[in-house]
């Protein structure tokens, strides 16, 4: 399935995996590929990541290893080189269950929980490139999924980012 991704999109939903991985989390959600997206696909009116950073569970490794003198930036930077190698990581659907999509790499396999694989299909619907535009699209399609809150709550501009991923908008007509 990455092989309609770009470089950036793909490189947003492996951080997005990394991201969850990281906060011990069974499934990939669409808050860490929001996540993912504003550190790799950084696009006009999202959140800076500290800021969505500041709304989401990502694990409390980094507070309890630094607790007991870990510096757990170093033990990454030493134990996962090569891990962020695009190569390396495949998201692919389930022959035996078309709806079980799952993002596989050097770290272990990662399911994409139902929100965040109806994203991923959002944006691969279109024929061309996924974008970063187009997996901003697809988390916004969504209304379920809380994604136009969160940008919201943590300072993004959601009509602007509509326009920006180019969702189509349709007013209803005024009658006289």
């Amino acid at each position: 399935m990455f092989a309609r991704f770009t470089d950036p999109a793909r490189r947003a939903v492996m951080r997005a995996g990394l991201l969850s991985m990281d906060a011990g989390r069974a499934a990939l959600a669409p808050d860490l590929l929001l996540l993912g997206l504003a550190e790799e696909c950084p696009l006009p009116h999202l959140p800076a990541p500290e800021a969505l950073r500041a709304h989401l569970d990502t694990g409390r490794t980094r507070e309890l290893l630094a607790a007991i003198g870990i510096d757990v930036d170093e033990v990454r930077r030493r134990t996962r080189h090569g891990v962020d190698d695009p190569a390396l990581w495949r998201l692919r659907r389930s022959r035996a269950n078309p709806l079980r999509v799952t993002l596989s790499g050097p770290l272990g396999v990662l399911p994409l929980e139902t929100h965040t694989r109806k994203a991923v299909e959002v944006a691969m619907w279109k024929p061309g490139p996924v974008t970063g535009e187009r997996l901003l699209w697809g988390l916004l399609a969504d209304g379920a999924n809380g994604m136009a809150r969160l940008l919201h709550l943590t300072g993004g501009d959601v009509p602007a980012l509509v326009r920006v991923a180019g969702i189509p908008v349709h007013r209803p007509r005024r009658t006289a």
